[in-house]
């Protein structure tokens, strides 16, 4: 899933080309934190137990889908260095409405997997990437708080000590069994931790 860059870890674009990403649709998402550094808890038993950083980022998530009209939240799980979830982002009160079928996802409206529409880079508001970009400075905004009302001597977080990878990884869910599948992976993901792929 991901490489390194000059010796760190980073996710690469997995961007589908031609896709709109503010367009509706049921996006899989994983966001890993900087050096795939353990920070977020532990894993006992086959569950997490959450410590404070962790707690700030669980709940700056949740928030995330009180504050976005548009946004749903299908499964969720947050490791100790990575989350997962799947994202429902439905814009049917202005323009899209998705649909999942048991073969594929239809949009109805101007996005569609059949006929993408090529957009120039940028990040557009109510989309995937604004979603996971504010998650992102929420959650650092409320653990550098946390440090400074505790009185702790940690390092707060900048560009020289950042919380998350730069990028993300997606996946647009496309039918049915695609969507039970991974919601599946998500929830037995914890029980699974000593054979994760991100936990090296």
């Amino acid at each position: 899933m991901s490489e390194k860059f000059k010796n760190k870890y980073r996710i690469p674009s997995n961007r589908l080309r031609g896709w709109d990403y503010a367009s509706s649709g049921h996006y899989y998402i994983t966001i890993v934190t900087a050096g795939r550094d353990r920070i977020f808890g532990d894993i006992i038993n086959g569950g997490m137990v959450l410590n404070d950083i962790e707690q700030i980022v669980y709940d700056e998530f949740f928030k995330s889908f009180e504050i976005r009209k548009e946004l749903f939240l299908g499964e969720f799980v947050l490791m100790p260095n990575h989350l997962h979830a799947i994202v429902i982002l439905d814009k049917s009160k202005c323009t899209d409405v998705v649909e999942l079928h048991d073969d594929i996802v239809e949009t109805h409206g101007r996005a569609s997997l059949h006929q993408p529409t090529f957009i120039q880079f940028q990040r557009q508001p109510k989309s995937i990437s604004s979603f996971v970009a504010g998650f992102k400075s929420s959650t650092i905004k409320q653990i550098d708080d946390w440090i400074d009302s505790n009185k702790l001597t940690m390092v707060k977080l900048n560009k020289n000590n950042p919380l998350w990878q730069p990028n993300y990884h997606d996946h647009i869910i496309r039918n049915k069994t695609e969507f039970q599948h991974i919601s599946d992976y998500i929830i037995h993901n914890p029980m699974e931790w000593k054979e994760d792929a991100l936990n090296r």
